[in-house]
């Protein structure tokens, strides 16, 4: 199939980060925990959009993935409007979490962590919600800072960081906030190169809390427009404290995005019949590439795009939202191209726990 389209911080473990033990939901036995693997864990990222799950087995440096689940469940749905997470929201949440918590105990994994994000970090009734969880479904979640967020992204991406180029920005359009980190390839004493944030800061929005505001069903070049102004207006105080389009000019700086925006542009570049991870992960796109994209998704209806395979209905009121923002990182740091991760948050947390 044709496209149609032609003072530095290191990036450690915190001390501090708690790693809970697993809890299995339905009460497992002494002797189940006895077979726990040593090299089994389990990764839960808990968005304002999706709810997410990788279980993997480590094999040294990385890991295999041997069990995983994604839904999305709009858990920030209404939340700008009311500060509060709605009973619907916690309900569809509720049943994914449960399908996560019968994996994790069917895997018998010897450790774990579970975070939430940015719709948990707002809602005023998040901490009666995981109390909720933790009682019905039998998993201790954790809230997350934004700096957190930032640096899991990070370590789960960076393998895919070029080690000539020193500089990077780094990207996540989520679904209740945008996390852009500004970074740089440290050399180590053994001559491998590691990640090093210079800076991080969140955005308060992403492509569901977007929608929420300005509307995703229809969306007229005024309104992607005013959504642009909107992100590009956010990242200006970044780019004044660092400086980072100096380093851009000067061609030491690259670009990562870890999101469903930039996956999901990629898919659609490449004309997939399906979405595929292994096609998508580490792909490149030009800018010229995503405004092309863009701007062809503009130009369709809500069935329009919601008839692409690499959308579908449950996403096709957000894609938009997302494009904007990523139209604002583009014009803020034109650096010409863009690696995409399918990669981030769980796999930062894996390499942390298989770390020790």
């Amino acid at each position: 199939m044709n496209s149609p389209f032609g003072p530095v911080a290191p990036l450690h473990k915190p001390s501090s980060s708690p790693t809970p033990p697993v809890s299995f939901a339905n009460g497992a036995s002494a002797a189940r925990a006895a077979r726990q693997r040593a090299d089994t864990f389990a990764a839960l990222d808990l968005g304002t959009n999706n709810c997410r799950l990788l279980v993997a087995r480590g094999m040294g440096r990385s890991f295999r993935v041997i069990d995983a689940f994604s839904r999305i469940v709009r858990l920030g749905e209404g939340l700008s409007a009311t500060g509060a997470l709605s009973e619907e929201a916690m309900e569809r949440t509720l049943d994914a979490l449960r399908v996560c918590a019968a994996k994790i105990s069917a895997r018998s994994v010897a450790g774990a962590r579970y975070v939430a994000t940015e719709a948990c970090r707002r809602a005023a009734n998040c901490e009666d919600f995981l109390a909720r969880v933790e009682e019905e479904v039998g998993l201790e979640i954790e809230i997350i800072s934004t700096a957190e967020e930032a640096r899991l992204v990070v370590a789960g991406c960076g393998p895919l960081l070029h080690p000539r180029i020193p500089y990077a920005i780094v990207f996540d359009i989520g679904g209740g906030s945008t996390e852009v980190v500004w970074l740089r390839l440290w050399r180590e004493p053994d001559g491998r190169r590691s990640p090093q944030i210079l800076g991080s800061v969140s955005l308060p929005f992403g492509v569901v809390t977007l929608t929420d505001r300005f509307g995703g069903a229809e969306v007229s070049p005024a309104t992607y427009r005013a959504m642009v102004a909107e992100a590009t207006a956010a990242l200006t105080p970044f780019e004044r404290t660092y400086r980072i389009r100096r380093h851009v000019y000067a061609d030491r700086v690259q670009m990562l995005g870890s999101s469903g925006t930039v996956t999901t542009l990629a898919g659609i570049h490449l004309a997939l019949p399906r979405y595929i991870r292994a096609l998508v992960d580490g792909s490149m796109l030009t800018f010229d590439q995503i405004a092309a994209v863009s701007a062809y998704l503009a130009g369709l209806d809500f069935a329009g795009r919601a008839a692409n395979p690499c959308i579908g209905h449950e996403r096709a009121d957000l894609v938009l939202s997302g494009c904007a923002v990523l139209d604002a990182i583009c014009a803020t740091w034109p650096v010409g191209r863009l690696r995409v991760a399918d990669r981030g948050v769980r796999e930062g947390i894996l390499l942390d726990l298989m770390q020790g």
